[in-house]
């Protein structure tokens, strides 16, 4: 129970890398209040899962990249719990495309999203951290953040902004009893890339060095390590869960 005791607030929350991430706070004794766009099945399982570690999930229903939706529900789900002692910043959008080609729309949007979102909702929560002296903030990055990938500048921009946003937060909270890292995944096998045909699935499974595509709980299993106590002493930092691909 690494987490027991713990209310913890997840962006992205319904599916994929957020559902099991959610999911494993849960089973490491966390409160979790879980934020998305819209009501989904994946909320009711999560609900139910929780009701049977006799812990709660809640659900919080807010556009992460429309500051309007996401400022109040975010300060009203503070409000609920009490404050937060984990925060996951997860929600995230693809829009790809090659550069030349690309929509403004495209490009804004994406970084409103993944970036932009991913301040607002930790400005609030982090003030209540700073207060208290005490939290953990785990950001989503990617290794496309790190390496870079064709026909994704927009991804990869943000994702490499989530990266200097969490070393320069780093800087400004650690003194304040607050932890900021970064999680940056590598293939991971989700709905998303389930979506890539076979032929260049297999083409990014063999520049692998593991061989494997990562699972959702390989990469939760990471964020709930820097949400608990057992990283008390780790801070700035980026994790790479990408079986090796990126080093």
């Amino acid at each position: 129970m690494l987490l027991k005791g713990t209310k913890a607030l997840i962006t992205g929350a319904s599916r994929g890398i957020g559902k099991e991430i959610a999911r494993r706070f849960i089973e490491e004794g966390a409160e979790v209040w879980g934020l998305a766009t819209r009501p989904s099945e994946g909320a009711k399982e999560l609900a139910a899962f929780a009701a049977e570690k006799g812990s709660a999930y809640h659900e919080v229903i807010a556009d992460v990249g429309d500051p309007d939706s996401v400022r109040p529900a975010v300060e009203a789900a503070l409000k609920e719990s009490g404050g937060f002692s984990a925060l996951v910043n997860n929600a995230g959008i693809t829009r790809d495309g090659l550069s030349f080609r690309m929509k403004l729309e495209d490009w804004e949007s994406v970084l409103r999203v993944n970036l932009t979102g991913t301040f607002i909702v930790t400005q609030i929560v982090s003030s209540d951290m700073i207060r208290k002296r005490a939290g953990s903030i785990v950001n989503l990055s990617s290794i496309v953040g790190l390496h870079g990938q064709g026909g994704q500048v927009n991804y990869a921009a943000s994702k490499a902004g989530i990266i200097g946003y969490t070393k320069a937060l780093a800087k400004e909270t650690a003194g304040r009893g607050v932890r900021v890292n970064a999680i940056a995944p590598g293939f991971i096998s989700t709905e998303m890339t389930d979506a890539v045909p076979e032929e260049a699935k297999k083409t990014w499974i063999e520049s692998i060095p593991m061989k494997r595509a990562g699972s959702v709980r390989d990469v939760a299993d990471a964020v709930v390590f820097l949400a608990s106590d057992m990283s008390a002493y780790i801070t700035a930092q980026v994790i790479g869960v990408d079986g090796g691909m990126g080093a």
